[in-house]
């Protein structure tokens, strides 16, 4: 079984090809088939201007012809295409949303805070892990963060923030936010376990590999805080020679470090799992979970 699933973020929209092998015993194994990322930066028209400027529709347009191409091909049999905070907040998302439905066929929706938490929990990395531990899932994207708090594996809380990389990047974050995201983290994420938080996105992903960790392995709040200092004395041109990053790359990863430690800080939790899930991967198994259970 072939399934498929768009994530259209603030940053990048994705396009996650897996085929769902089912053997007679045992899990389904999810082998990814093909990962399209496209850097559209809806985000940086929507939390300026609110909304999608005519070069970004085009972009977003040709690139879901793209992905529905790509679809057929690889003979994808079931989709979800999803979009997050940028079309949640632009005035033009509904527009753009009809225009995509009759130039690809392709049909989004546009998903709320909650459920875009919900989403990387579909990929259900914390029943893997040592039931001594509560767990706090952090997902960073370009325009919100959402976090999952999990203890004795049931959700104990979960929220959506408009904090984002690309909203940090266009100075759209006040003291306020900040302080608002603070007290509910003091407030609600607390446990009589020690707390470890598992960590989602493109840019967790690329300090993960930047920092030559093994694989299963954490990293701690000590060495993101020395990452963030270290890139934030770079210039965007100097972390792209440096680190061999891409430019869409380079500017957020600072952005995407302060929001990472800040939460840390805030939650008392000094080491984070890396285990490169996203929420195209969670939509993956909300869908395959979706069609066992019709």
């Amino acid at each position: 079984m072939k399934i498929a699933a768009i994530d259209i973020g603030s940053n990048a929209a994705r396009l996650l090809i897996n085929e769902v092998i089912e053997p007679k015993k045992g899990k389904p194994e999810f082998t990814k088939l093909n990962l399209l990322r496209i850097p559209l930066r809806l985000g940086m028209d929507v939390f300026t201007n609110g909304e999608i400027g005519p070069e970004r529709e085009k972009m977003v347009v040709d690139s879901m012809k793209v992905f529905s191409d790509l679809m057929k091909i690889y003979g994808v049999e079931h989709y979800r295409a999803c979009a997050t905070s940028a079309m949640r907040d632009a005035k033009n998302g509904v527009k753009i949303r009809e225009l995509v439905k009759k130039t690809s066929g392709i049909d989004i929706e546009i998903i709320s805070g909650d459920e875009e938490a919900s989403l990387v929990y579909e990929n259900h990395v914390a029943e893997g892990l040592d039931k001594d531990f509560s767990y706090l899932y952090i997902d960073v994207g370009g325009g919100s963060t959402e976090l999952t708090f999990y203890e004795n594996g049931k959700m104990k809380y979960k929220n959506s923030f408009n904090i984002g990389t690309i909203r940090l990047l266009n100075n759209l974050v006040t003291e306020d936010h900040w302080k608002d995201m603070k007290e509910e983290i003091r407030k609600n994420i607390n446990s009589k376990k020690a707390v470890v938080a598992i960590g989602s996105g493109g840019n967790i992903n690329k300090v993960f590999s930047m920092s030559k960790t093994k694989d299963g392995k954490p990293l701690f709040l000590s060495g993101l805080k020395n990452t963030y200092k270290e890139l934030s004395l770079l210039s965007v041109t100097e972390r792209m020679a440096k680190h061999n990053l891409r430019e869409d790359r380079a500017d957020v990863l600072v952005p995407a470090l302060e929001i990472f430690t800040k939460v840390m800080t805030w939650s008392d939790i000094n080491k984070i799992f890396v285990p490169k899930i996203s929420v195209a991967d969670g939509l993956i198994h909300q869908i395959y979970d979706g069609l066992k259970k019709k």
